[in-house]
């Protein structure tokens, strides 16, 4: 197989100039901070108990035992075999993994069309937003007997998806009876939580009902598409091998400690220069065709959970080598760039109006696919457009894109995939995600938590009046209500 390349040409002084650009001497005196982020990349990586306690055990899914994956592929072809419809409820990564996953893999349309998805069921995404409108239109138009859900939450508190769950789940027992639960999953934590104990609860009654698969120790949401991903992957037909085999090719590329030998390395440390020396916090990520907008979305959460952070990192060394961070409440960066994806070539006609004549504050990321799968040529004669192929067009609007940034000395690059292919995207998730870990380094921020999403959850919970909310952030709310000021709304 080809495999990805990352073009960084536009990333350059000698294409951007030395005031929008990173020069060769720039790289050099950054030399001894490249070589320490990769060297601490590679020492927590290397130790079992480090992987698991900071979260980067994801570095090791590419290479999980292939049992494990060949299981899954049979969970998920015998649940394609049975049912009509699948609904997935998730949130974060767990929505935005197999959105994305979804429109990359498959064809168009999928759900309309039963040719182009080779009979496999129709998927439905629920449980990632409190909007009560699509929900209602889905359970009033499905048939709950040919329906299979499955549940992603590792807790099995985070509010959307529980408050999904909590609609479904009666729904689906209505409709399909006593033994409804035949037709659901629960990825979950193999050992606790209120959705682990409801699993286990159900399966005391009946093995079959509300079967599991783990969400694994030390592996985030969302980094967790090759966790809790495969199953959904399997159902809708791509064939797992061939999806972590690109992820696990270009993770041995992006353990190189050579620079111009590692992509994700080389990524994160043209983006850290430009963000810290030149002053560029915000990140376009534009994919040129449609089947990759949602791998964008799901590249800015990833981009903006990560690395959005207050507080500095403070590392703790324990002496058997175990390493723990710690928020640093004495060192306030507000840090992190900001993500903002498009895709081309609709946003050439909105947002990149703005990239090329706006403020210069911007790296623009394009990701382009070399060859298309179905490819469509334009008929008739006469007219420029006559005899060209729609994968032409497409890649001949990114190029004249980079002309016109490049022009205006904005700096900007390209991820191209030789094609959109269960390999070629295998590789790209993990080229982002070792992209970000290697990033964090460089800002000293924990890329694996995300602390500043809990104070919308506290908030709605001490609304909701949820048992064990600490007395800390109770009072806190107390103290400082949300105050609206009647003359200020007009």
């Amino acid at each position: 197989m080809k495999e990805l390349k990352f073009d960084f040409n536009n990333m350059l002084s000698q294409a951007v100039g030395s005031a929008h650009g990173i020069s060769g001497k720039e790289l050099a005196a950054f030399a001894h901070n490249i070589n320490r982020a990769h060297k601490h990349i590679r020492q927590i990586v290397s130790s079992d108990r480090n992987r698991v306690n900071l979260s980067l055990e994801w570095v090791n899914l590419p290479f999980q035992d292939k049992q494990t994956v060949k299981n899954i592929q049979k969970l998920g072809d015998s649940i394609a075999a049975k049912f009509e419809n699948v609904i997935f409820l998730g949130i974060g990564g767990s929505y935005l993994g197999l959105k994305a996953a979804q429109d990359a893999l498959v064809p168009a349309y999928y759900n309309e069309f039963p040719v182009s998805r080779k009979n496999c069921p129709r998927i439905y995404f629920e449980g990632n937003n409190l909007d009560p409108l699509t929900l209602n239109v889905l359970l009033k138009n499905l048939n709950p007997k040919k329906t299979f859900v499955v549940v992603i939450s590792k807790s099995g508190e985070t509010t959307e998806t529980k408050a999904a769950f909590a609609v479904v789940e009666p729904w689906l027992k209505k409709g399909a009876g006593k033994f409804y639960g035949r037709q659901v999953i629960a990825i979950t934590d193999p050992s606790s939580g209120t959705l682990r104990r409801k699993v286990d609860k159900e399966q005391a009654k009946d093995k079959l009902s509300f079967r599991s698969l783990p969400l694994l120790k030390g592996v985030g949401g969302r980094f967790s598409e090759f966790n809790m991903g495969l199953l959904h992957l399997a159902i809708i037909g791509v064939k797992l091998g061939e999806v972590l085999y690109g992820a696990a090719e270009m993770a041995k590329r992006c353990a190189s400690p050579v620079l111009h030998k590692n992509p994700a390395l080389m990524y994160a440390v043209l983006q850290f220069l430009l963000y810290k020396k030149k002053h560029k916090p915000v990140a376009i990520m534009m994919p040129f065709g449609e089947a990759l907008k949602s791998t964008a979305d799901w590249y800015s959460q990833l981009l903006a959970e990560s690395l959005g952070k207050k507080y500095a990192r403070k590392i703790i060394l324990e002496p058997d080598g175990t390493e723990n961070w710690l928020q640093d409440l004495k060192r306030i960066v507000n840090t992190g760039r900001t993500p903002v994806p498009a895709r081309g070539t609709n946003d050439l006609h909105s947002i990149q109006q703005n990239n090329i004549e706006g403020e210069n504050d911007k790296t623009v990321t394009f990701i382009r696919v070399e060859k298309f799968r179905d490819d469509l040529l334009v008929p008739g004669k006469g007219d420029i457009l006559s005899g060209k192929y729609y994968g032409r067009l497409l890649n001949l609007a990114q190029e004249a894109c980079e002309w016109a940034l490049v022009r205006e000395k904005r700096p900007n690059c390209a991820i191209i995939m030789p094609q959109l292919c269960a390999y070629n995207w295998g590789e790209l998730l993990f080229f982002f995600e070792m992209a970000t870990a290697y990033e964090g380094e460089f800002l000293n921020v924990n890329a694996f938590d995300q602390p500043g999403v809990e104070g919308y959850k506290n908030y709605m919970y001490f609304k909701l009046r949820k048992p064990g909310l600490s007395s800390k952030i109770a009072e806190e709310i107390r103290a400082k209500p949300l105050s609206k000021d009647p003359r200020f709304i007009i």
